[in-house]
């Protein structure tokens, strides 16, 4: 293969680009640049490509960047920033838990059990959905519209509710109408959820990447055309849930009022009384059937990753659409036809439902994990080797957080809308006017408190043991400056930060002790409303007063941490949209969640891959088709993980032009243990003999990149880990103290520039002159 270094005088060689990608910190083309003047050369304010003003016509020129490749900064972090408003996404984590099952199956040949697996996450998913709107119903109409309107105690000291109170005998006073008052909550809420999804959808899956053949049978997923284009099944599965939503809200309003009638034949309805429970069972009949449709779609709503599919809607997914608004009209008019004798009384028939909820999930993930423990036992021999977190488990484990979150803040929430109007009174106790929300929620916001004391201990064992691995390195550390004077608090400052950086191996061991904690205690959470009868408050009435005064505390402790948890949520949300400081804190957690695409879980944050991913192999695609040139495709962070990701997608003749140096990249460390069908050590191995140009820096005191771990001793991958800092104390060459640097600027160390250098002359050389790349559509920056 000829180099640039045996270039035969005379020739003209061809341009090289160096294309950065930066990581989750964010930062700006001029920053990456180094210069203050750029221009954007595509894209626009969202995500585009960016140089130097000086070098917006370098393919006109090729003559005066002989010696270095031309820099060229993919800018892409407003795709995940922006106002602080986005950060109410963060309120819908329990959604993106659930979409992240999905990618974390273990990496199998058996494709029915994968299936299974992938089947399971979204009805998963879906329960999620009907939980949520399920938690605001039992809010908007049990606690408000039922409980507090129906007895005056409480609707008279509310003016905003006073309408609707039952003592005032006016047209929204009956029970079937104050339900339907309540009812604008969980629909608006389903509504804003389907807007969301709908708008980011077009902003994002319906970009349609580049047409390429069909590919052989065994090219890995991340390859495949259609991998980054979810449009079809993000909107069979917004369809599906959207459904879903609607339909539980007219569930909630129909079976109250079919009880009452079902109890009174209808007598207490007039003249029609009788044709009630006629039509009651008959809405409650369509409710089932569109609901197993939903069902059916969600099942079948597989994602169609070997090519670009623009299939029309089915006229299943055309009927939930038309057919869920519908029903849910019919059950409004039904609930709110003239009942004199309904009075309001206890809870609605609630209870159950959530409880339902609640062992359907458990089913759902015993399942799942059942599904993925059979697909971990039998991985395919290129994935032998590969680390795999918790042993498969790592998706059963996400999706029970998931289930745990949801089923926390719903909870929470109706316990402490429910403290809130009862005055500060206990609901349930004597001489409350309200019941409080179903016994089983009530026990779930009660586990929060020892939940956190489990996080409490976790990080104190995570403390001793970050202080036992600091004690220990101190040693080492020293080995590595055999030349220095050494001092204690400058090696324990450089040993501290190694230590912290292992705490992230650690993760999967605290992930599982957490999980297995909270399905422990959810269990509890079931059993104790079924089998106590009661809120842990009532149960333990009868117990010795230690016993309840503790029970008492866990009960208003609960709801309380639940409104501060929300809060907190935003406010740090805010936080990392507009400080990069804090977004450097949760962004690599958060990054890597909106990485997938939306599989499982239609509301879930969107995915900016699905942007990113086909904006690069765009860009390199047309660059080296116009000019010939090479490409060093330069990522940090979890730009690296968006520069493997786009160069998979890239055709053979293009992807032996480009050169990938990774650099703080989670590739094995993050992505290949807990998502090894696709980042596990035999598809980054396949990735590496495709490219056989790749080259990735890396610190120990990185606490999130790390070494890739492929390639033989005269062809690895892996160069570090790199000396950090690069001096111990002060000399001629650094008379002020290097920093630790950890995670950042490894463009400042030397072997980057070598790295840079040997995987430029490693490109083919191409001798001929070939034709300018045009200028147009650049833009001032």
């Amino acid at each position: 293969m000829a180099t640039e270094l045996d270039t035969p005088p005379g020739a003209r060689t061809a341009l090289a680009l160096e294309l950065l990608v930066h990581g989750v910190g964010g930062t700006t083309a001029q920053q990456m640049l180094g210069d203050p003047r750029t221009v954007r050369l595509a894209g626009d304010e969202t995500a585009g490509i960016h140089r130097r003003a000086c070098d917006a016509d370098a393919e006109e020129h090729p003559e005066r960047h002989r010696d270095e490749p031309v820099p060229e900064a993919y800018c892409w972090s407003n795709l995940t920033s922006g106002d602080g408003s986005r950060a109410l996404w963060l309120l819908l984590l329990p959604f993106m838990f659930a979409n992240l099952a999905h990618w974390m199956r273990p990496p199998t040949l058996r494709t029915r059990l994968a299936r299974g697996y992938e089947v399971i996450v979204r009805l998963l998913a879906l329960s999620l959905t009907v939980l949520l709107v399920a938690a605001v119903c039992e809010v908007a109409l049990d606690i408000v519209g039922w409980q507090c309107a129906g007895r005056a105690g409480c609707a008279r000291d509310r003016s905003w509710l006073s309408f609707a109170a039952a003592e005032r005998g006016g047209w929204w006073s009956l029970p079937g109408r104050r339900l339907l008052l309540g009812a604008p909550a969980p629909v608006a809420m389903v509504t804003m959820l389907w807007w969301l999804s709908h708008r980011t959808w077009y902003a994002y899956e319906s970009q349609r990447p580049a047409s390429r053949p069909a590919p052989p049978p065994g090219t890995p997923s991340l390859a495949l055309p259609g991998f980054w284009y979810g449009r079809r099944s993000v909107a069979r599965l917004r369809t599906a849930h959207t459904a879903a939503g609607l339909l539980t809200v007219a569930t909630a309003l129909c079976v109250p009022a079919l009880g009452h009638d079902l109890a009174h034949d209808g007598q207490d309805a007039g003249h029609v009384g009788w044709l009630l429970p006629t039509a009651g069972w008959t809405v409650v009949a369509v409710i089932a059937g569109l609901g197993g449709t939903a069902v059916g779609v969600v099942c079948h709503a597989d994602r169609s990753e070997t090519g670009l599919d623009d299939t029309p809607d089915h006229r299943t997914t055309r009927l939930l659409l038309a057919g869920s608004p519908g029903v849910l009209t019919a059950a409004a008019v039904y609930a709110a036809w003239g009942r004199a004798g309904w009075t309001s009384t206890g809870r609605l028939p609630s209870a159950q439902a959530f409880s339902a909820i609640t062992v359907t999930q458990g089913v759902l993930v015993t399942a799942l994990a059942v599904t993925a423990v059979m697909l971990h036992r039998k991985p395919p021999a290129d994935f032998e080797d590969c680390t795999v977190a918790l042993r498969g488990l790592a998706g059963p484990a996400v999706a029970l957080l998931g289930c745990a979150l949801g089923g926390v803040l719903s909870g929470g929430v109706a316990q402490r809308c429910a403290d809130w109007l009862d005055g500060g009174r206990t609901p349930g106790a004597s001489g409350s006017p309200l019941v409080g929300p179903p016994a089983v929620l009530t026990w779930e916001a009660s586990v929060i408190p020892a939940i956190l004391g489990l996080l409490g201990l976790g990080a104190a064992a995570l403390w001793w043991r970050l202080r036992r691995r600091e004690h220990a390195l101190r040693g080492p550390v020293e080995a590595l400056y055999p030349r220095d004077e050494h001092h204690a608090a400058r090696t324990r400052q450089i040993a501290r930060a190694v230590a912290r950086a292992g705490l992230t191996d650690a993760a999967p061991l605290l992930m599982a002790v957490f999980c297995a904690a909270a399905f422990a205690l959810g269990a509890g959470a079931v059993a104790g409303a079924w089998v106590g009868g009661g809120t842990p408050g009532e149960v333990a009435a009868h117990a010795p007063k230690a016993l309840a005064a503790v029970a008492d505390a866990s009960q208003s402790l609960g709801s309380w941490l639940v409104g501060a948890g929300v809060v907190a949520l935003v406010t740090l949300g805010r936080r990392a949209y507009s400080d990069a400081s804090a977004r450097r804190t949760v962004g690599i957690l958060w990054d890597v969640g909106t990485f997938w695409p939306r599989a499982a879980h239609p509301f879930a944050p969107p995915c900016y891959a699905e942007r990113a991913v086909p904006d690069l192999s765009w860009r390199m695609a047309t660059w080296t088709a116009a000019t010939g040139g090479r490409i060093i495709l330069s990522g940090h962070s979890q730009g690296s993980v968006l520069s493997a990701a786009a160069v998979w997608q890239l055709d053979p003749a293009v992807r032996g032009r480009v050169a990938l140096l990774t650099y703080g990249c989670p590739l094995a460390r993050l992505y290949g243990r807990w998502f090894p069908a696709h980042f596990g050590t035999g598809r980054l191995r396949d990735l590496h003999e495709d490219m056989h140009t790749w080259s990735n820096l890396w610190r120990a005191t990185d606490p999130i990149g790390g070494p890739v771990g492929i390639g033989g001793p005269g062809d690895g991958v892996d160069c570090g880990p790199l000396l950090d800092p690069v001096a111990y104390g002060r000399d001629a060459a650094h008379p002020l103290l290097e920093p630790v640097l950890g995670h950042s600027d490894f463009q400042a160390d030397p072997a980057f520039a070598e790295q840079r250098a040997l995987l430029l002359a490693r490109l083919p050389y191409i001798p001929t002159p070939v034709p300018s790349q045009g200028s147009s559509g650049r833009s001032s920056g």
